[in-house]
């Protein structure tokens, strides 16, 4: 009796071993149908939405709607329902549907998808198809499907001006992309044509014209900022063709000549003529800047306004720089004679003055380069956050919505000779060495058992 006890006590264990696993397998699915939980693990958080997607979610108020028009059994469409999936996580409402276009041709002429794997989002009404399919634009679009309120940057344009819609090296086309992204309204303003600079105008934006302003244009700026409108002037060497009564207006004193920086060539910048501005303020402003920006072409400025407007901060450049009033090709050096001032020089004027009939503060930024903003440029190192802080501090707070930033490559993985080695030894020598006494041990305990 006992001998057969013992034949039946290894079967009965066994059989004991996978009642109990299978009862935890059905349990655990069960609670993961009921109760669905998403861990993280990367070190990057490569599968998570980032802060700034989830600041936009926190505003929504209502249920999101996402419309994928894609095969739901083909690997975009679940790649796509995948990154749509981060969202659901934090936005346990929304709702996420695959739709094969070809199944439904009417609702996906409907919502004007012109390519598979574009993606419809619906809220309180509104809605948006998107061009490109990644967490920034999606966000974008969340973010403009949820504002309120569309504010208005006016660019003025007419006289050859920097133009916001332009695809040139000089206009302003992807600094308007950047605005329209984040939920503001960029568009040209012609004050030759109209009687004053609208009333609903969040932010103006003017850049130095290329032929003499039209009659009255100057007077319609400056009845905009005798209202308390904001402004973001970007200034250029040369003349100013008609400006002037603004320069006076404000009190600006602006420096002959043209920055020049010796700190340029630490930046890979073959020609001098470049304000850099590597260093920022301890100010509201520039809080979130630390990336040097670059000014090719920039005027610098005196510290001195005129009566009612307070120098709030400025961005300077460095020691090595000067304002160069001779030619800029050859060797250059300072000459003080001839009155080029030695660096730190104020090259971004921030302005404000109050306005006691509403309690708010108007801000100007005066800017000595407009280059900066520029198709060509604003993509060089802090250009593109330098703008963006430029008009984050004129606008109301909350108007410039932060969106995720572009995804980064994946660092290579380098190892040197030693590292090399040793997961050599380890995967060649150590852990099947390992493995074998781990073997010889299980077997010799189990030939002293016999």
């Amino acid at each position: 009796m006992t001998a057969q006890l013992r034949r039946l006590e290894r079967p009965l264990a066994d059989a004991l071993f996978l009642v109990l696993l299978l009862a935890v397998l059905i349990a655990g699915g069960w609670l993961v149908a009921r109760h669905d939980r998403y861990w993280d693990w990367t070190a990057v958080g490569a599968n998570s939405l980032t802060p700034e997607s989830l600041a936009i979610l926190a505003r929504l108020d209502g249920p999101l709607r996402a419309t994928v028009f894609a095969d739901p059994a083909s690997p975009l469409g679940k790649g796509i329902e995948r990154l749509l999936m981060r969202y659901r996580q934090a936005q346990p409402d929304m709702l996420i549907e695959v739709v094969d276009p070809q199944l439904f041709p009417e609702r996906t002429r409907d919502a004007e998808v012109t390519l598979i794997g574009q993606i419809l989002l619906d809220y309180r009404g509104r809605r948006e198809t998107l061009a490109e399919v990644s967490e920034r634009a999606i966000s974008a679009a969340i973010a403009r499907l949820g504002a309120s309120r569309v504010p208005w940057v006016a660019v003025v344009e007419g006289h050859g001006e920097r133009a916001i819609q332009g695809e040139a090296g000089a206009d302003l086309g992807r600094l308007g992309r950047e605005l329209s992204e984040r939920g503001f309204l960029a568009r040209p303003l012609d004050l030759g044509r109209v009687e004053e600079v609208p009333i609903n105008t969040r932010i103006l934006v003017l850049s130095t014209p290329r032929i003499p302003l039209f009659p009255g244009v100057v007077e319609r700026l400056i009845q905009y900022l005798d209202r308390g409108g904001n402004l973001l002037w970007l200034l250029d060497p040369g003349a100013l063709n008609g400006l002037e009564p603004l320069v006076d207006y404000l009190g600006l004193t602006i420096l002959p000549g043209t920055v020049v920086d010796a700190d340029a060539a630490a930046l890979g910048v073959a020609i001098p003529a470049v304000a850099v501005i590597a260093e920022y303020p301890d100010h509201p402003f520039s809080a979130d800047l630390d990336v040097p920006a670059l000014l090719p072409g920039s005027l610098a400025f005196g510290t001195e306004l005129a009566p009612g407007w307070l120098l709030d901060t400025y961005l300077a450049t460095g020691a090595r720089s000067w304002n160069e009033v001779g030619r800029l090709d050859g060797p250059i050096d300072r000459d003080e004679v001839i009155g080029e001032q030695p660096g730190p020089l104020p090259v971004v004027l921030a302005l404000n003055r109050p306005m006691p009939e509403d309690g708010r503060e108007q801000r100007v930024l005066v800017v000595g380069d407009g280059d900066f903003a520029s198709n060509a440029q604003i993509g060089a190192y802090g250009n593109r956050a330098l703008a963006l802080a430029l008009l984050a501090w004129l606008s109301d707070p909350g108007d410039l919505t932060v969106l995720p930033p572009d995804p980064r490559k994946p660092a290579a993985l380098v190892l040197d000779e030693q590292q090399r080695l040793r997961i050599g030894l380890g995967s060649l020598v150590i852990l099947p060495g390992l493995f074998l006494v781990i073997g010889l041990g299980i077997r010799w305990l189990r030939w002293r058992g016999t």
